[in-house]
């Protein structure tokens, strides 16, 4: 006798609804981009599997160019198509304004519960015209790493200034230069013409009281005194406590040099951390973290990054989509992530998790600086941005290189940004 002929129907329907409630009904395919940069594409690619395995969708990861720049040109050229191919991209934290109005309205999706568990801040910097455009998934500010077992042997303090870190990365790498260490350089940061020298070059002119490239209302303020005071400060660097090629260096190349044994000082974001401290890592156990140097006068800044998870309007499964954004965002993985990678959680409890400060001591402090960074003008400038962005750091980038001093750059910078913003509209 057939199961069928003994079950009755209306029990055989339960178990059929019971089966069919705990997988979806048509099972989608979905495409994410991710970085790769560091961990990235590793934690990104474990992350959509373990939902995956959890939800019944497949998932497909793409990997994106490391250089920001880059990767937004792609994104530019792929959601002006409006290709399907991608569902879920994750945006630089100053792309919302530029991209926005090809994401999905998140609002529908998230519950008010999973929101409130992220810093304020993000979620505001996230919204376009009141739509919730995309979730934040790891924050990010720029530290400043240094070789403590040198510190140390050379009874030198970290450095609270510009002036300290230039006079410290001198000394130090004169000296382990004149006991054989040839390759030593005092200081590695991001000098290329991307968003990434934006990022160093705004540090170094609002820790000196330079203001903020475009402030709040609108006005161009980066042709002053102390900014360019700042740039020259840098260029100085460059060949002498910084190697010849630093204008070319992006995060990697930094790392790089650092990461080898081969420098004093680093500017970089927190993912550094977990790979200096890796099995592998030359520098293992001998590396600390610090907030940047404050200019004189001026205060320390670390400008504001992080990245976000956003939901294509182009995708043909929305809602999957969604769910994969959210399960990503979730306190749980942000966990994961940051003791994996140490890549910075975008809710405040998690600062204060006792597994999560174990593998990364330095997050205690973290908070503040994530609350207290300086922002880049991606909101009043709208979607002007990359030009305005574009504009300055290729200003800076001929300072970097010998194009003259930084005075007559930046009026033509200034010059340059009010007609960006004024055609605009802005």
């Amino acid at each position: 006798m057939s199961l069928l002929s003994i079950t009755r129907p209306g029990r055989l329907l339960s178990a059929l609804g019971l089966l069919l409630a705990s997988w979806p009904a048509i099972a989608a395919e979905l495409a994410i981009s991710c970085g790769a940069v560091g961990m990235e594409y590793e934690l990104c690619r474990s992350g959509a599997e373990a939902w995956a395995a959890q939800s019944g969708h497949s998932v497909q990861v793409v990997t994106a160019p490391s250089s920001s720049s880059e990767r937004l040109a792609l994104y530019q050229q792929l959601l002006a198509a409006q290709a399907p191919d991608i569902d879920l991209f994750q945006v630089d934290i100053i792309w919302p304004g530029i991209l926005g109005s090809h994401f999905v309205d998140l609002d529908p999706y998230v519950p008010e519960a999973a929101l409130a568990q992220h810093f304020p801040a993000l979620i505001e910097s996230n919204r376009v015209d009141g739509r919730l455009v995309a979730l934040p998934w790891f924050s990010s500010a720029g530290v400043l790493y240094y070789r403590r077992d040198l510190l140390e042997a050379y009874s030198e303090p970290v450095p609270a200034t510009w002036a300290e870190l230039s006079a410290s990365a001198e000394r130090i790498q004169a000296a382990e230069r004149s006991a054989g260490n040839s390759r030593i350089w005092g200081f590695v940061w991001q000098g290329r013409a991307y968003e990434g020298l934006t990022c160093n070059a705004l540090e170094w002119v609002a820790s000196h009281g330079g203001g903020r490239i475009v402030e709040a209302d609108g006005r161009v303020s980066i042709n002053n005194e102390r900014a360019a005071a700042a740039l020259d400060l840098a260029a100085g660097w460059v060949g002498s406590i910084s190697p010849p090629g630093s204008p070319n260096y992006a995060e990697e190349e930094a790392r790089g040099v650092f990461q080898s044994g081969n420098a004093v000082f680093m500017r970089n974001w927190p993912y550094a951390w977990a790979l200096a401290q890796g099995e592998d890592s030359p520098v293992r156990g001998r590396v600390g973290v610090a907030p940047l140097p404050r200019g004189e006068p001026g205060q320390p800044a670390s400008t504001l990054g992080g990245w976000q998870l956003a939901v294509s309007r182009y995708s043909k499964h929305p809602k999957p989509a969604a769910e994969l954004a959210l399960y990503l965002t979730s306190a749980a993985e942000q966990k994961r992530r940051a003791l994996l990678g140490a890549y910075i959680p975008t809710m405040p409890h998690l600062y204060r998790d006792p597994e999560v400060l174990a593998a990364n001591p330095f997050f205690g402090e973290l908070a503040a600086t994530i609350e207290q960074a300086v922002t880049r003008p991606s909101a009043v400038a709208g979607s002007a941005y990359n030009r305005v962005s574009s504009g300055f750091w290729n200003a800076v980038h001929q300072v970097l290189t010998g194009g003259g001093p930084a005075q007559p750059v930046l009026a033509r910078l200034e010059r340059d940004l009010k007609r960006i913003l004024r055609r605009a509209g802005r």
